[in-house]
């Protein structure tokens, strides 16, 4: 459902992505074999982000890709964004469903400062949970729920 409605939005051709909290990196390789351009990963736990680079290496080896399309960061999310440089497109969040919502909403706030102007961002949480209060510059598109999941997408205000 959501790589049907990006598509829809003519939102993956050519963006650069950011996957936080990526885990095996499946939503923003994905993205890169639908028409992103490159894709960073960024995952705090170790053995996860050594299967989301060897999962890097197989997509890139897969469709002939340059190894610049892939990066993957080992470390925390605020550590990432505080000394994040450039714009990204589209930006995944998909953390542990434990994760307090005042540690996404502090996410949301350094993340606004490395959104292009046209960015998406897709937060994905538990239904059981609040929505996160939105930081300025950031607003609310709109949300689904799927089952245990609540699917919220935002946009640069």
């Amino acid at each position: 459902a959501i790589f049907s409605a990006l598509e829809a939005r003519d939102a993956l051709a050519g963006a650069a992505v950011l996957d936080l909290y990526a885990g095996s990196g499946a939503l923003g390789l994905e993205s890169l074999s639908r028409g992103a351009s490159s894709v960073v990963l960024v995952e705090k736990n170790p053995k996860a982000a050594a299967i989301a680079a060897k999962n890097c290496e197989l997509i890139r080896a897969a469709g002939k890709l340059d190894p610049s399309t892939t990066r993957v960061v080992t470390g925390s999310v605020a550590s990432f964004l505080a000394s994040s440089a450039g714009e990204h497109d589209l930006v995944f969040i998909d953390p542990p469903y434990d994760l307090p919502n005042a540690e996404i909403e502090a996410c949301l706030s350094a993340l606004v400062p490395v959104l292009s102007t046209d960015a998406e961002v897709v937060l994905e949480r538990s239904t059981r949970d609040a929505p996160p209060a939105l930081p300025a510059g950031l607003e609310l598109v709109r949300s689904k729920a799927y089952g245990e999941t609540t699917i919220y997408w935002l946009e640069p205000a």
